[in-house]
């Protein structure tokens, strides 16, 4: 039957060790799997609530600026590709004054521009901050478009009845409307070539100027 393997009990004793060594951290491995596997399923669905949540105030407001920077129309946002909010797509649909519903990209230059900004402005009012910086938004918009951003911006500035906006808006624009419905105007001018030079004018102060009474 060959030699005996005096140690075999031993080498056995350790193998036993061994593998229940290696039952406890299979057992802690599967354990430590179900309490992530069931976290991930409570955030989960608590985003799903938030997500939700905030999704709702954003088209509410998204649905009353649009109407408002329009004149009029409606629009609406979607959760589009799943039923899942964490894995569904945003779509816009917008209905401009007298043009039938559809979606962001069958519209205007235009009317993409103000959409935009009536979701931009959406997100800020649900999540405001003291200041905001407004790059050219206005370059694509007619006179009427911009006079509407304009009033917008005001209330959004003074702040509304609910005690939202209080806002301080930066404005990068060459309109000469938007101008006008500043407070402060800054320029950059160079008189002599390389050299440049910042102005600004406190337009308030200078109407008060203009209109203050002629010495006689």
């Amino acid at each position: 039957m060959g030699p005996v393997n005096l140690v075999a009990e031993q080498e056995l004793a350790e193998l036993d060790a061994r593998r229940g060594a290696i039952d406890a951290e299979r057992q802690e491995v599967a354990t430590a799997i179900a309490k992530l596997r069931g976290q991930i399923g409570h955030l989960n669905r608590e985003g799903r609530e938030r997500l939700r949540t905030v999704f709702d105030k954003v088209d509410a407001e998204f649905r009353a600026l649009f109407t408002r920077l329009f004149g009029g129309g409606r629009a609406h946002l979607a959760l589009v590709g799943s039923d899942d909010p964490l894995e569904a797509g945003l779509e816009i649909y917008a209905e401009p004054p007298g043009k039938k519903l559809a979606s962001l990209a069958l519209l205007s230059g235009g009317e993409q521009a103000l959409t935009a900004l009536s979701l931009i402005f959406a997100v800020f009012r649900c999540n405001p901050a003291p200041v905001c910086v407004l790059d050219e938004v206005d370059a694509p918009l007619d006179d009427a478009n911009v006079e509407r951003l304009c009033d917008l911006l005001e209330v959004m500035a003074a702040g509304d009845e609910n005690g939202r906006g209080g806002t301080r808006f930066l404005i990068v624009t060459h309109h000469q409307l938007t101008m006008a419905r500043m407070h402060r105007l800054y320029g950059v001018t160079m008189q002599e070539r390389g050299v440049s030079r910042l102005l600004s004018v406190d337009l308030q102060r200078a109407v008060e100027l203009a209109e203050g009474p002629v010495a006689g």
